[in-house]
């Protein structure tokens, strides 16, 4: 994992894992939030992230690549939407779990996963 969230989440959820520069707009990186390998992505500047990990053999979708809002699986070539985690096409089967970003000044900080 590239990163890891070591400060405490705010009251409403939000963990700070890092800076709007430590992503550029086309870009992509694999974060840490409690410990859940997290995938943030920046498109045309808005910040989206997802499970980092594809259904379908559990690869890391960080080591992907990453076409506008769609990022690729690296093994199998499935795609999933950064926006939403919806699976668009390939051998996976399910969604990749989403989570709630947002831009404090230059901190971009993701909401924690809640249990279901």
């Amino acid at each position: 994992m590239t990163e890891d969230a070591n400060k405490a989440p705010s009251s409403d959820g939000f963990v700070p894992v890092g800076t709007v520069a430590d992503i550029p707009p086309g870009g992509m990186k694999c974060v840490a939030v409690d410990r859940e390998r997290v995938l943030l992505a920046n498109v045309a500047g808005t910040f989206y992230a997802i499970r980092d990990m594809c259904g379908h053999r559990r690869a890391p979708l960080s080591a992907g690549t990453l076409d506008g809002y769609l990022v690729e699986c690296p093994l199998h070539y499935a795609f999933f939407d950064v926006r939403t985690g919806k699976f668009v096409d390939g051998p996976a089967s399910a969604d990749v779990a989403a989570y709630e970003v947002r831009v404090e000044g230059d901190t971009v900080l993701v909401k924690r996963p809640t249990e279901p």
